[in-house]
This record gives structure tokens, sequence and C-alpha cells, in this order.
């Protein structure tokens, strides 16, 4: 029986943030790996690269896992309707609602996470109350059927937890032997909880910037 998992991307995505979950989702046998973007154009990555998407929003079929990434371009995104429309459709659908990151946001504009218990990236946690989350410390967080991932390598870990959620235990430790997971990162900074006073008090100002302006684009975007 093929389970369908969707990932809408857009200009300035997050790579990892999608390539992360897919590279471990598109390794389950019956699983159906949709990659949708709203014109046939390259969809222009934070990476460098671009990536031409199989399906557009209008061709992409329904899912049963929709997955939304995150990066600087949600805040452009997520003033798109057609972007909001396909998720919003996309989610309706689902057996389940995920995020990565700051993909977390769309669904926030879509009034998704009211009351809900979910996780983004370190440096927008306090902008998930602008969209009625409940900040929820972990790298996954799951709320029913509602499952969102921290920061960018996060993706990883949540692809693994939803296939041992969906598809047994068994194989998600098979796939993360196959792939080698096994990180044992070089510094102590992956997280303001572990990182030194010093990096910490440098990425602040950079990521305060950012969550204002996600404060002010979800604003904008939110809908009830």
């Amino acid at each position: 029986m093929t389970f369908r998992v969707v990932i809408p991307i857009f200009d300035d995505v997050t790579q990892l943030d999608f390539t992360g979950p897919a590279h471990v989702f598109a390794k389950v046998p019956g699983v159906e790996l949709c990659i949708a973007s709203k014109g046939t154009a390259p969809v222009q990555t934070d990476s460098a690269f671009a990536i031409h998407a199989p399906y557009t929003f209008s061709q992409c079929p329904s899912a049963d896992l929709i997955c939304v990434p995150g990066g600087v371009g949600i805040m452009s995104a997520i003033q798109d309707p057609d972007f909001l429309d396909f998720i919003d459709r996309q989610c309706r659908g689902a057996q389940y609602v995920t995020s990565v990151c700051t993909g977390l946001f769309a669904l926030g504009a879509l009034g998704l996470v009211e009351g809900r218990k979910v996780t983004t990236h370190w440096g927008y946690e306090k902008v998930i109350g602008d969209c009625g989350g409940v900040y929820t410390k972990g790298r996954v967080v799951v709320d029913g059927n509602l499952i969102t991932a921290g920061g960018v390598t996060s993706g990883i870990d949540f692809g693994l937890a939803v296939i041992a959620q969906v598809f047994g235990e068994e194989i998600a430790r098979l796939i993360q032997l196959s792939s080698e997971y096994n990180p044992k990162p070089p510094f102590e900074s992956g997280h303001p909880s572990v990182a030194d006073e010093e990096t910490v008090a440098q990425a602040n100002p950079f990521y305060a910037e950012l969550a204002q302006r996600m404060r002010e684009a979800l604003k904008a975007a939110r809908r009830s």
C-alpha cells in the first residue's frame, strides 16, 4: 500500500530541511515521495544550487503526510496565497501534518498549531506564541498527528522518528544504519543550551532580526 509524503518547496528554502527527511523517507518501501513547487521553474535553495520539483502544486496528488520545510524564504512563501492554499488543501486530507524548522510558521499562518505543542529552530522559538502554538522543548515534538522538528539537521531525526511511528522501529533502525547516521559533531555548539556564551552572543543579534521579520510576515499572512 502506497504512503505518500508531500514536501512543498519554495525559493530560499533550506535544502537540508527537506533533503534530510526526503533521504530517509525515500528508503521506505511503499513510500511515494512527492516534491512540489508552485511552478515549473527550478527552485533556488539556500545552498547555491536549484532543485527541479517533479510536481507543481496543481499537479501534486494528495498527501498521507505533508512536511513543510523552512528557510528564510518561508517569510515570502507565506505571503503567497497559492502556497498557503496548497498547504491548506494537503493538510485537510493528510494523516500527519508536519514541519521542519521554520516550516512551522506556514502551518501557523493557517491556524493549524493553535494550542498545540510544537517546536522550531531555536532562533524563532519566541515567535511560536504569535501563531498560538505552545513551545515545547525537543528536537522532535509530537502532538497527536502534528509532528514538528527543530532546525535544519533535526529533519533527519524527524524523518526517522516518523518512520518508526508509521512503519515500525525496525525499518527506522535499518535506515539509520544504512545512512550511517551516527553524528559526533566536532563542537558542543549545536544549540544555545550547550554552546559557549560567546558563540551564542554572536548568533543572537542575527536571529533576533530574523525572528522580528518572521513575526511581521506571520502577522500579514495569518489565517484564522
